[in-house]
């Protein structure tokens, strides 16, 4: 599936999260879209959140 297949799918599901869940719907499903492709990121090795969240060692 190509990235604007994958933006149009997701775009779709945002409007819909406005329309049935309202301003705390879509909020909740751009928050939720956030988190999967963070994840999704990770599984695939594009970004390194281990390296984020590990902070600066002081010797």
């Amino acid at each position: 599936m190509s990235v604007s297949t994958t933006g149009l799918f997701a775009g779709i599901l945002l409007a819909l999260a406005a329309i049935l869940g309202g301003f705390w719907g879509f909020v909740l499903a751009v928050v939720l879209g956030g988190v999967g492709w963070l994840v999704a990121a990770q599984i695939e090795g594009r970004i390194d959140l281990a390296a984020a969240f590990r902070g600066r060692r002081h010797v």
